[in-house]
């Protein structure tokens, strides 16, 4: 199947490069490559049960969502542990030190993902139940 997507340049020269540097045999089995472990990570997620200890990292433009990503932050007080911010010119980085339940971790993921200004989310689970 071919398909095409929209990607600024600078992610696509970076992406180039990283399956270049791997020695991997050209564009499209790289991108087959990224989406079966961005499918198994999420699957994984998607399976575990119970209580688990998670780091949620993100970034996003200040200015665009700050208010908006306290007031999520409160909602998930339950969850969150401890939080961790840095600047990085007109970006933050935050990372949130999580432990609940699972489902409860995920919905705050996923309702991060929710907003334009926040670029990327990445959920590590540090230890579950299992």
């Amino acid at each position: 199947m071919r398909t095409s997507f929209n990607i600024p340049n600078e992610l696509l020269e970076e992406f180039d490069q990283v399956w270049q540097d791997e020695g991997i045999d050209n564009r499209s089995r790289a991108v087959r490559e990224a989406m079966q472990e961005y499918i198994e990570s999420h699957s994984r997620l998607e399976e575990l049960t119970g209580d688990v200890i998670a780091l949620v990292a993100f970034d996003y433009r200040h200015h665009e969502v700050i208010e908006v990503l306290h007031s999520v932050q409160h909602e998930y007080q339950d969850v969150i542990l401890n939080t961790s911010h840095t600047h990085q010119g007109e970006w933050c980085l935050e990372s949130l030190f999580c432990r609940g339940t699972v489902v409860r971790i995920r919905e705050l993921s996923y309702e991060l993902r929710d907003f334009d200004g926040v670029h990327r989310v990445k959920l590590m689970v540090l230890r579950d139940s299992h």
